[in-house]
Parts: C-alpha cells; structure tokens; sequence
C-alpha cells in the first residue's frame, strides 16, 4: 500500500507542476529522488560500457551504509538536504514564476 500512496503523491505533483507549467522546479521539489535515480544511472553506464563501479551500492544510500554510516545518519542527512533543496525550490518559485511587482 505505501506504493500506492506514494505513485499517487507523486503523480499527483507531477500534475500539478505541468499545470502550473514549474516542471523544473520538480527538480528541486524531488532533489533526494533525483539523486538516487541518478546514481543508479551512472552505476549501471559505468559497469556496462567500462567495467567498473562508482558506488561501492546504489542507490547512494547504499552506498553510504556500506562505508558504515548508520541509517540515522544518513536519513538525517537527507532530510537535511531534501530542507535545502524545497527552500531552493520555493524561492525559484515564488521569484521567478509568481512574478510579484514591487
């Protein structure tokens, strides 16, 4: 069921964002799952075409479990980042696509 929740939220975003027509700032919104996809994709372009790992894991948190950080710890961080990433994402919004005049 938490996949079900969680395509729909996602779905739901995404839908919001082509209305709105902010589909970069998903970007930003969704930076932490942007990142893992990420390190997927060059883990598997790097094995494939020349033969070795960049990652120890992916996705990234994988790899930071096997160079021993604790879950804590990297769940803190992320969050951290995901913080970071949705002040970035709002500001972008609210200056460049609400167009307030001062």
């Amino acid at each position: 069921m938490g996949d079900t929740g969680s395509m729909a939220l996602g779905g739901a975003m995404a839908g919001f964002a082509i209305v709105m027509k902010v589909e970069v700032l998903l970007l930003f919104i969704g930076g932490v799952y942007v990142i893992e996809a990420v390190t997927v994709i060059i883990q598997v372009f790097t094995f494939k075409y020349l033969g070795r790992r960049v990652f120890l894991m992916t996705p990234i948190h994988h790899h930071f479990e096997m160079k021993a950080w604790s879950e804590t710890k990297i769940m803190v961080r992320f969050w951290i980042l995901a913080g970071i990433l949705c002040a970035v994402g709002f500001a972008l919004f609210y200056r460049y696509y609400l167009k307030f005049r001062a």
